[in-house]
């Protein structure tokens, strides 16, 4: 296991969707662990591949959410479904936006279906933090960042304050999209 750096926001990866998984494989065991470990030690809630620079579509999440009845870890080629309308909104942030809380509208309730790293049908139904977890590391997987999902006037105070954090001197200016969902 290797602890990867994380990618920052500007960087070109972030945007790019990934890849569905095909090869269940050793080198997918691989970045599990490396995913595992890195956000381990980031202390955060989730991490998508592309953040550590891997186009694929995988994430890891801190089994010690709330909801989190299944401990997993990971998952693989995930696709959501969403039982309701309902909605929540409250503080999220990201490992590639560091220091930057933003209050986010996502769904409260999801249904969560993908693989393990061994290639095992796995579901999960999660709410509430668990539920906000696994839709901002999926949105990761398609090329979306949570500033996405912000108003107008919310991207660009993002953008404002981007320009003044110390670790992004260097970087591209983000792109803000307007998320699809």
């Amino acid at each position: 296991m290797t602890v990867v750096p994380i990618r920052k926001v500007g960087d070109p990866v972030l945007r790019q969707v990934a890849a569905p998984v095909i090869d269940f494989d050793a080198e997918l065991d691989r970045l599990v662990q490396d995913l595992t470990e890195t956000l381990t030690r980031s202390g955060g809630a989730g991490l998508a591949a592309p953040q550590i620079g891997v186009g694929l579509r995988v994430f890891a999440i801190s089994p010690e959410l709330p909801g989190n009845d299944l401990r997993l870890d990971h998952l693989v080629n995930p696709v959501l479904e969403f039982p309701d309308e309902a909605e929540q909104s409250g503080p999220e942030g990201c490992l590639s936006i560091p220091g930057i809380y933003l209050d986010t509208r996502r769904r409260t309730n999801v249904l969560a279906k993908g693989y393990t790293k061994k290639g095992d049908p796995v579901q999960v139904v999660g709410d509430g933090i668990l539920s906000r977890c696994m839709q901002h590391e999926t949105d990761h997987l398609d090329g979306i960042l949570f500033i996405d999902r912000q108003d107008e006037a919310g991207r660009q105070r993002l953008l404002d304050t981007l320009r003044e954090a110390s670790w992004f001197d260097g970087l591209p200016r983000p792109e803000v999209r307007v998320s699809p969902h």
